[in-house]
């Protein structure tokens, strides 16, 4: 097994999701547990036009090691000048997008859309490994619908080019992130002889399912995705229970507040307060899960636009609520 290899073995990682993964929750999902994080996925043709918000997408925290960089398009040469921008900040390895399902992303040859040209996806594969010295892996679905599930190919075609590792999610193109995933096609294409880590992605929801995935279908790794938006602690707890066979405890309040505070401080530093604090709105119902009568309370942090007023309230609410609530 090559040293690469040896960084997916067993391990845990979090998906690249747009307008999501962004450095401040890579980073708590890190503390939290996260083996290998990736970026949200970046426009290869917004990289090598100096986009401002391509640009910045580029940016991630020593801590967050190690993080890929994934980029997405479906023009050979624009990808392989991407991947050489994406290197300059010296990711630990950079991730090619052949998985996403979105139309217009996938109607355009991108994304899933290389899936209806899987010579072009090797060709894109092997030129952009071949143009950069950081390690490239790729990202994909089983296939475009019911009638086109080509993943083993896929799989041995991308090992024999170069491909360092491959995550499946484990859906077809026309599901986007809904309906079942087939897990099962990560053991066929061990099976059928791939050596490179393969990871297995897709409605991955609990520790439950962390288990199970390991324990039946032979992945090197799992990432998890949206179940991460909601509790970022899925990272630990599933380690917990592959270990112990039980969960361990939920969260206590003070330490969801405490991290949802360093999470917010993290996106206001980054950002600045008016931007952080207006896209940090959608982790609130994530860390104030499951508590009484608390939607009020998130409609009132909202109204917020400066980082000490939501810190004072958050605050505040931790040291009250178990005394209301007792």
């Amino acid at each position: 097994m090559s040293e690469f290899a040896k960084i997916f073995k067993n391990k845990i990682l979090l998906a690249p999701m747009e307008d999501v993964t962004e450095p401040p929750f890579r980073l708590i999902c890190k503390r939290l547990g996260a083996d290998i994080v990736y970026t949200e996925f970046i426009s290869a043709e917004g990289l090598i036009r100096d986009a401002r918000k391509a640009r910045a997408k580029l940016f991630f925290y020593e801590e967050e090691r190690p993080v890929a960089i994934q980029i997405f398009g479906g023009n050979e040469d624009v990808l392989v000048e991407a991947a050489k921008i994406s290197e300059s900040v010296n990711p630990d390895f950079i991730d090619i997008n052949c998985g996403c399902w979105v139309k217009d992303v996938a109607m355009r040859g991108a994304g899933a859309g290389l899936l209806k040209d899987i010579p072009k996806m090797a060709r894109i594969a092997e030129k952009v490994l071949t143009n950069v010295n950081v390690p490239v892996t790729l990202k994909t679905r089983l296939g475009w619908d019911e009638n086109s599930i080509v993943i083993v190919e896929v799989a041995k075609i991308l090992e024999k080019v170069g491909i360092k590792a491959l995550t499946v999610h484990c859906r077809l193109r026309h599901q986007g992130n809904k309906g079942e995933a087939d897990w099962s096609w990560i053991k066929r294409i061990k099976d059928a002889g791939v050596q490179i880590p393969v990871v297995l992605n897709g409605n991955v929801k609990t520790p439950e399912d962390v288990k199970f995935a390991f324990d039946n279908f032979e992945p090197d790794a799992v990432m998890l995705g949206q179940s991460a938006i909601s509790n970022p602690w899925i990272f630990r707890q599933s380690k917990f229970f592959m270990e112990n066979g039980y969960h361990e405890p939920e969260p206590s309040l003070e330490e969801r507040i405490d991290i949802c505070i360093e999470h917010l401080k993290l996106a206001v530093d980054l950002k600045g307060e008016r931007l952080g604090t207006m896209e940090f709105r959608k982790h609130y119902s994530g860390y104030l899960r499951d508590l009484r009568d608390v939607s009020k309370f998130r409609l009132e942090l909202m109204q917020y636009y400066e980082y000490k007023p939501i810190e004072e309230k958050l605050l505040k609410f931790k040291n009250e609520y178990e005394e209301i609530y007792s």
